[in-house]
């Protein structure tokens, strides 16, 4: 079921026993920032994205070392070498996803991201290596920029896609088709925003990080965090422009975001975030949040 009706929604998410998957990969997957520059083609709809003289390369290709480190030491994490013609590679997900024995390989809205859809390696250690199905949506007409596009609730099956230039009515279907989703709700965002998952985060299918003002409607907002309360926090504005809402349970028991967002957090938000079962994680990632995306938009997953 796609839908925009609220109420359609409750009734198939609270009948959605927790049995679809795991809830967080079993794997991680990222590229690394070679050629880590401004984009300016994703420039034009990306507002987070910084002026080119702040992005610093090296201090870039440091950091994400960092994240895949300390990433490892809860979930195997595989970092494929960037391409300097893609410098918005960093952030994969956006074009590599998996679940339900599938690799979906997203259709991206600048031609500078549609390049990396083209990656011989990335496709064939999905395919050859790890043996998924592939389903390519990158040649057809409508964006789908999967997990940047669709926050999905691994445990329950079901999605949430916030339309913006980055994803429309069609691809948004064809995204919820290409995960077998049991229902995916279809809502737009606010102006401004380009990906959900920098305004919406679902934690382990237990808790929900939103960002309300991300929402064109605040009614989408306070629909979901009634879905997953008491473990829904409703992010402040400082929270929203420090990427709290980008961020990613990589384990049961872990909630990863950049040291920038975990600063921005308050108290009550880091005692909900505890009280549901998580640890914060963090990495300095404020070079790579140059490009307009923070910690969740570097993790690839693997189910």
């Amino acid at each position: 079921m796609l839908t925009r009706d609220f109420e359609a929604f409750r009734q198939a998410f609270e009948q959605a026993d927790l049995n679809f998957g795991p809830a967080t990969p079993r794997c991680v997957f990222l590229v690394t920032p070679e050629g880590f520059m401004r984009a300016e083609e994703s420039a034009q709809d990306n507002v987070y994205m910084a002026a080119a003289e702040a992005f610093d390369p090296q201090r870039a290709l440091a950091q994400h070392r960092d994240l895949v480190r300390e990433m490892s030491s809860v979930v195997p994490a595989i970092a494929f070498a960037g391409w300097a013609e893609t410098p918005d590679a960093v952030f994969p997900n956006n074009v590599f996803a998996t679940g339900s024995g599938n690799v979906v390989i997203g259709r991206m809205l600048h031609p500078v991201r549609q390049r990396e859809a083209t990656r011989a390696d990335m496709r064939s250690y999905f395919t050859d290596v790890l043996g998924l199905n592939e389903i390519d949506l990158s040649t057809q007409n409508h964006p789908c920029e999967l997990t940047g596009a669709i926050v999905i609730d691994r445990a329950r099956g079901v999605g949430f896609i916030g339309l913006s230039d980055r994803v429309d009515e069609e691809g948004a279907r064809l995204m919820h088709e290409a995960f077998g989703l049991r229902a995916s709700l279809v809502f737009d965002l606010a102006d401004g925003e380009y990906h959900t998952n920098v305004v919406l985060a679902i934690l382990a299918g237990r808790a929900a990080v939103i960002c309300p003002r991300g929402f064109a409607s605040s009614e989408a907002a306070d629909f979901i965090a009634s879905l997953y309360a008491p473990h829904s926090i409703m992010c402040t504005e400082a929270e929203h422009q420090a990427f709290v809402g980008n961020c990613i349970s990589a384990s049961p028991d872990t909630v990863w975001m950049s040291a920038a967002a975990e600063r921005a957090l308050t108290s009550e938000h880091a005692k909900q975030l505890n009280d549901a079962g998580f640890s914060v994680r963090s990495v300095e990632l404020d070079a790579i949040e140059a490009g307009g995306g923070s910690l969740r938009c570097c993790i690839g997953e693997i189910y």
